[in-house]
């Protein structure tokens, strides 16, 4: 079985409080993107797990993937498989590619073994996994809030408008993003400010990871700088970065010039 676990933008990000947990609540719009990996999952002898394309750091056995299916393997006794994953999507860059693999994991083992799990279940499973898995199961825009894995409806169509990401190469953690965030209320909620007009977004939908990580990496605020120059209605970095992308009405230009080491997408939304 055969699938392609898909990337996700945060339009707008509001780091809103730390938790007594150690996390921090959030509000940020989760938009699917369709810059993807490849997954595909078979039955097997014995357990396995190859991963081929963009090299992915650390022990293979930690691989979310595996994690997934040994989190569905312990409560239904399933069998063995082999579990390959072509790695497209860049790491750490803020666009959520390892939770969407394993999110993917989830579904793909549910239809495979025909285990019928409610999109509830899923969801909870995926939970477990990490804080933004959650969102790849039902794979829709959504308003996420508390520690991202909370999801309220949200009404926002972009299939009008293209989009470029561009990730310029910086492995940034989600420990040194949020070690160096502030967190605040902010003055209107995101849902209220993505009711407005696009062109109006530059200047009231904020992704507070930037204040904190722009300063340290002037080559992000240098990017986004250009994709408003090439013409961009609305730019931002993605998530804890560093991926930023830019959302054009018509095509994305064909003219921009970045490094070569850079990893490009851009396609309708």
């Amino acid at each position: 079985m055969l699938d392609f676990p898909n990337a996700k933008l945060n339009i707008g990000l509001f780091i809103t409080e730390k938790r007594a947990d150690g996390f921090h609540n959030l509000e940020s719009c989760f938009y699917p993107v369709k810059w993807c990996d490849a997954l595909e999952i078979l039955p097997a002898e014995e357990e396995q797990f190859s991963m081929s394309g963009l090299p992915v750091p650390g022990n293979p056995d930690t691989n979310l993937c595996l994690k997934a299916y040994k989190l569905l393997q312990e409560k239904y006794n399933l069998p063995a498989v082999h579990i390959h994953l072509h790695k497209i999507i860049p790491m750490g860059a803020g666009l959520g590619g390892g939770s969407s693999d394993a999110a993917f994991t989830l579904k793909q083992l549910d239809k495979l073994f025909s285990l019928n799990l409610k999109v509830e279940e899923l969801q909870d499973y995926a939970r477990r996994l990490g804080s933004d898995c959650a969102f790849f199961v039902r794979n829709q825009p959504v308003l996420a809030i508390e520690r991202g894995d909370v999801f309220n409806e949200l009404q926002l169509d972009l299939s009008g408008y293209s989009c470029l990401v561009i990730y310029p190469g910086l492995h940034i953690t989600t420990a040194e993003a949020y070690g160096n965030v502030v967190p605040k209320q902010p003055k209107n909620s995101l849902k209220e400010l993505l009711q407005q007009p696009i062109e109006s977004w530059k200047d009231s939908v904020k992704n507070d990871f930037e204040e904190a990580l722009f300063p340290k990496y002037p080559e992000l605020a240098h990017l986004k700088e250009q994709l408003y120059a090439a013409g961009a209605v609305y730019a931002s970095m993605t998530g804890s970065g560093s991926a930023l992308f830019g959302l054009f009405k018509g095509n994305v230009p064909e003219n921009l010039l970045f490094p070569d080491h850079y990893l490009l997408w851009k396609g309708l939304l």
